[in-house]
């Protein structure tokens, strides 16, 4: 789960780390007021999106008065921001981030993740922070420094001394960030999260440590006991059959194809798509509908694929372990009838009782084509779609 850069930065200031001062607004009367309570004479605006790449697409605009914090807060709330992370429909903008402006001296970049493969946090940071910290990483490795954390000890003071040094850092500024970094890490561990990033945190010209901008990822299996964080959850920034689908207590994630595909099992789901793909077809959707699909389930997930008005046909492929094949056909016989579906739907099943579901799926007299296996279901669905 994602948060916004305000949100962001509310936590970060709950554990001491210095932000700019800055007020999140809805409406472009507010930014221009934001300023007069600000105070200064430039300030910036932040379009608050669930992506990165805002200021090349136009989502951060340095501002210079009231007049031109209300024209900009015009031009971004309640339009969709287009990034290369969020390509091709972008993210409605529902609020803005009006921030006062710092002199910078230096831009740096400082993250924190977990490594899946050494199972352990790591802290990553280079003395080339800003917009083009990927281009950096994929020209210039080097400027790459990491520190990885022992789950016991965390972060210690040498790891962030020698991050420090590395920088480039000197005098009291090695000392506030190994404060810094330390309070990032206790920040990250206790909130859970899966991603920490700041880039740039900037030394300003009298040798100050700021986060200038900052983007957090909670773990989504630990919200459980992050129920505060839980509430902050923006659904208009996510797909909105996505979101339709967590509440429904299914897994989707909308994908560009034409094929549609309703699975019980997150491998099996990855097995079909390939052979979808490997067939000539585009899945529109990975959806694991779990192993105890009932009619009401797959009543829900039809609808959701039907959502999506590039879907022209739907694979069903399911194996009946904790559920009864017949059972399964007879839920997706009554979702296909409820829905009135005029679309090619496949339907490959296997498991107990299978012969049983395959035959009520034939003599159903609905559009719905029972297929011998899951390769022969492959090619039926991009036939459908291809014909």
């Amino acid at each position: 789960m994602n948060l916004h850069e305000y949100q962001a930065k509310h936590l970060l200031q709950h554990y001491g780390i210095t932000t700019p001062v800055g007020e999140v607004v809805q409406s472009e009367e507010a930014a221009a007021a934001a300023t007069k309570e600000i105070g200064g004479s430039a300030w910036v605006i932040k379009a608050q999106v669930h992506a990165g790449g805002r200021g090349k697409a136009g989502g951060v605009k340095l501002i210079k008065s009231a007049q031109e914090a209300q024209s900009v807060a015009s031009a971004l709330l309640g339009k969709h921001l287009i990034t290369y992370q969020n390509a091709p429909d972008g993210q409605p903008v529902h609020q803005v981030l009006v921030e006062q402006t710092l002199p910078i001296a230096r831009e740096l970049y400082l993250s924190m993740l977990v490594d899946r493969t050494l199972e352990r946090i790591v802290v990553i940071a280079s003395s080339a922070g800003g917009m083009d910290i990927e281009e950096i990483a994929a020209t210039q490795p080097s400027k790459i420094l990491q520190e990885v954390c022992d789950p016991l000890n965390g972060l210690v003071d040498y790891q962030a001394r020698n991050l420090a040094f590395a920088l480039d850092l000197l005098g009291d500024q090695v000392a506030a960030f190994s404060k810094l970094a330390k309070g990032l890490y206790k920040l990250f561990k206790e909130n859970d999260l899966a991603l920490l990033e700041i880039n740039p945190l900037i030394v300003t010209t009298d040798g100050k440590l700021v986060a200038l901008d900052c983007k957090m990822t909670v773990d989504d299996n630990a919200l459980y006991r992050q129920k505060t964080l839980a509430e902050l959850r923006d659904w208009s920034q996510d797909d909105a059959k996505e979101a339709v689908a967590h509440h429904a207590g299914l897994n989707y994630i909308a994908l560009n194809g034409n094929i549609g595909c309703m699975v019980n099992g997150a491998g099996l789901a990855m097995a079909t798509m390939d052979l979808i793909k490997l067939h000539g077809g585009m899945p529109a959707n990975f959806l694991d509908v779990g192993g105890g699909a009932s009619a009401e389930t797959v009543t829900k997930a039809f609808k959701i694929i039907l959502a999506d008005s590039n879907v022209k046909a739907i694979l069903v492929n399911i194996f009946g372990g904790i559920m009864r094949c017949d059972i399964i056909a007879e839920g997706i016989i009554t979702a296909v009838k409820d829905i009135g579906l005029t679309i090619h739907v496949v339907v490959r099943l296997e498991g107990t009782n299978v012969d049983l579901g395959k035959q009520m799926l034939r003599e159903s007299g609905l559009n719905i084509i029972s297929a011998e296996n899951l390769t022969d279901a492959a090619k039926q669905a991009v036939a459908a779609v291809s014909n």
